[in-house]
């Protein structure tokens, strides 16, 4: 087994149908990366949160984990919630080694397909 793991992290909704596009996109990574384990985390309003996934993760000998939040851009939550989640996980977690990428609708070829959709369906 791999250690190496990816959490996609998304915000949470109360509507459970809010995370379909999200599941849809952790299997696609998933069979994209067959060697990496592929989760999902939220924020809040649904389960798992992050630090209950990175403690499961962290049980099963993953301890490479890149973070990847699922969000269109540097909000509030990105700018000073999640720091503060990360540091705690690294505090309670010496042996975790935590990457965090940049939100998804940071990254010019994300934005890019978009547009793309935004003008097909004109």
């Amino acid at each position: 087994m791999s250690s190496t793991a990816m959490v996609l992290f998304a915000h949470g909704a109360r509507d459970p149908r809010w995370a379909g596009p999200f599941q849809r996109l952790q299997e696609l990574t998933q069979a994209r990366l067959p060697e990496v384990a592929v989760r999902l985390a939220f924020l809040e309003l649904m389960t798992p949160s992050l630090p209950e996934l990175i403690q499961d993760l962290l049980a099963q000998a993953h301890t490479q984990i890149t973070l990847v939040p699922v969000f269109l851009g540097q909000g509030g939550h990105l700018l000073r919630d999640l720091p503060a989640m990360v540091q705690q996980l690294r505090d309670t977690h010496p042996t975790l080694v935590l990457s965090v990428a940049e939100a998804v609708g940071e990254q010019a070829s994300v934005l890019a397909a978009i547009s793309d959709y935004c003008i097909a369906s004109v």
